[in-house]
C-alpha cells in the first residue's frame, strides 16, 4: 500500500491527499513535520522535504512528483487536461503555485501561525505587512486573469486547481483572505475549488485543528 509522509497542515501534503481523493486510491498516512527529521526520514526523503511518498521499493519526494507518479500508476480520472497546450500551461500553474504563491502565502501562515502556535513566538508584522501590501497583490492581479468565472481551470477539476488555491488556505490560518472586491474572480474560483468533494473533507479535518481559522 501507498505510504504518504508529511504534516496535515503542509499545502503540499493538502495537495497530494487531494489527488489521492480524486482517484480514489487508499493509502496509509505517517506524520512527519518539515524540521526536527531523523535519520530513517532522510533514507526516503533525502532533502528532508514533504510530502514523501512510499510504494513498494520507491521512494520519493516533492509534491507535483508524487502526484504525476499517481497519475501515471491510475491514469483514471486525470489530474491534467488533454490537449497538449492546455497540458504545458497546466504545468505552469502547478508551478506558479508551487512556488512564488506558495513562499508568499507560506510566510503569512509562518509568522502568524507557526511562530505563534508552535514555537511561541511573536510574528513579524513588518514581514507580513510587506508581503501583504506590496509582494502578494500583484501575484493576485495576475491570478484575477486566469480564475475561470465559472467551474475550473480546464472544465474538470485538476491538479492546476488545488496547486492554485492550497497555499491560500493556510494564508487563512494566518488570519489572511482574498479580498472579494479587489480580486472577485480568483476569490470565487478558490471557493469553488475548497467546496470540491475531494477538498472539504480534507479542510474539515484540517479545522479540527485550527478552529480559530472558521
Amino acid at each position: 500500500m501507498i505510504k504518504l509522509h508529511g504534516a496535515i497542515l503542509s499545502p503540499y501534503v493538502r495537495k497530494v491527499k487531494v489527488v489521492l481523493a480524486m482517484k480514489g486510491i487508499e493509502y496509509d498516512s505517517t506524520f512527519q513535520m518539515p524540521f526536527n527529521q531523523g535519520a530513517d526520514f532522510f533514507k526516503i526523503s533525502p532533502l528532508g522535504k514533504i510530502p514523501a511518498l512510499e510504494h513498494g521499493d520507491l521512494k520519493i519526494s516533492d509534491s507535483t512528483v508524487i502526484c504525476e507518479y499517481l497519475e501515471d500508476l491510475y491514469p483514471e480520472t486525470p489530474i491534467y487536461p488533454t490537449k497538449p497546450v492546455d497540458r504545458a500551461w497546466a504545468r505552469w500553474l502547478v508551478t506558479l503555485g508551487g512556488t512564488k504563491v506558495t513562499e508568499l502565502t507560506g510566510g503569512i501562515f509562518f509568522q502568524r501561525f507557526m511562530r505563534i502556535n508552535v514555537l511561541q513566538q511573536s510574528s513579524d508584522e513588518v514581514l507580513v505587512e510587506k508581503i501583504i501590501n506590496e509582494q502578494l497583490p500583484p501575484i493576485l492581479d495576475y491570478l484575477e486573469t486566469q480564475a475561470p468565472q465559472a467551474g475550473f481551470l480546464f472544465g474538470d477539476f485538476g491538479l492546476a486547481d488545488i496547486s492554485l488555491v492550497s497555499p491560500f488556505v493556510n494564508a487563512g490560518y494566518g488570519g489572511y483572505f482574498v479580498d472579494e472586491d479587489r480580486w472577485p474572480n480568483f476569490k470565487r474560483f478558490a471557493q469553488r475549488v475548497l467546496s470540491h468533494a475531494s477538498v472539504s473533507p480534507l479542510l474539515d479535518v484540517e479545522a479540527k485543528l485550527v478552529p480559530q481559522s472558521k
